[in-house]
């Protein structure tokens, strides 16, 4: 078994390292652990616009990243640690959770911590949630990830990952918003990621006596870097491979109300309709028109809207008050 510890706090690059790792080592147990700096990290199956607080998420500055394996949305950042198993499938039962997180509940409740399994795949202390895993298969491997909340800002996840359910009509999988609990309440005050990475990997160690250390080759960095450019901070793979969804807002703005209702298709907008009791010399369906093709995008929308004469379809509107009906 090879562990190794990522030297990044960037999600793109670590999310991106996982499948780096799977081709790179094609038959060799991997032990992976990282943290990352603030971060959602996104189910491949699920609609990222309808998992997050978008307004919230760019106002923080916190990256958005959709992951190869399936599940809900997670919030990472510098107070939670990642692990990360990659093994040969057909070992383990893919649909057991257990002997991949046997290890993390060994290393709590040796230290006190009375964490145990419930569910599929969700390990709580006292009924509250600390670690969410999920799987995947590709290429012969399996991958079972997880999370340990240690000390994450608890105010931020709950903002972050609130989102309006009126908004989105879609089929894609929808996180189960469980309760969740820091583990510092259970470790001593100084506990920090770095302490649980040196307990869990000595646990891992304990019955994996032949695991080694690797450090990522310059090679290594140089290929995790170009999936990041190519796949994993694109808005393509982030936003764009969201499954099919129906977005509807409404909002009163000085011109009048206005109500939008959209048919996304893998983030680009196939129908648009526009309602409201605002007035302007140009029809409406002219707009519409123009807005299919387009990403379902606060950026992209916004350059266009600065492009064309809002007025001719709403009267004295900003760009800023049309871009708050998408979002």
């Amino acid at each position: 078994m090879l562990l190794i510890d990522s030297p990044s706090n960037n999600a793109h690059f670590n999310i991106a390292s996982e499948e780096y790792l799977l081709n790179r080592f094609p038959t060799e147990d991997i032990f992976l652990l990282y943290v990352n700096a603030p971060s959602i990290i996104v189910g491949k199956f699920q609609n990222t616009l309808a998992e997050i607080n978008l307004d919230y998420v760019d106002e923080k500055k916190i990256k958005v990243v959709r992951r190869m394996s399936g599940g809900g949305s997670v919030y990472h950042d510098l107070g939670n640690l990642n692990f990360s198993f990659h093994t040969l499938l057909g070992e383990k039962d893919f649909g057991d959770f257990s002997f991949f997180t046997q290890p993390v509940l060994t290393m709590l409740n040796a230290l006190g911590v009375p964490a145990e399994l419930k569910g599929r795949n969700d390990l709580l202390v006292e009924g509250k949630k600390f670690s969410g895993n999920a799987k995947l298969a590709r290429q012969g491997k399996m991958i079972q990830h997880g999370t340990i909340l240690l000390n994450s800002e608890m105010e931020v996840l709950g903002e972050a990952l609130k989102i309006n359910p009126l908004k989105f009509i879609d089929k894609a999988i929808k996180s189960n918003r469980a309760r969740v609990t820091n583990l510092i309440h259970y470790l001593p005050k100084t506990t920090t990621t770095q302490t649980l990475k040196d307990l869990l990997t000595a646990e891992i160690i304990k019955s994996n006596p032949a695991a080694k250390r690797y450090e990522l080759t310059p090679e290594d960095l140089a290929g995790i870097e170009l999936l990041v450019k190519q796949k994993y901070e694109t808005w393509d793979w982030n936003f764009g491979f969201s499954p099919n969804y129906n977005f509807k807002k409404a909002l009163k703005v000085p011109a009048g109300f206005i109500e939008i209702h959209l048919d996304v298709m893998h983030g680009v907008i196939d129908k648009a309709k526009i309602f409201g009791d605002f007035f302007a010399p140009k029809p409406i369906e002219d707009l519409e028109a123009l807005l299919i093709g387009r990403k379902h995008d606060t950026a992209d929308l916004q350059q266009f809207f600065s492009e064309i004469t809002l007025s001719d379809f709403f009267g004295q509107v900003t760009n800023e008050e049309i871009v708050e009906g998408f979002r």
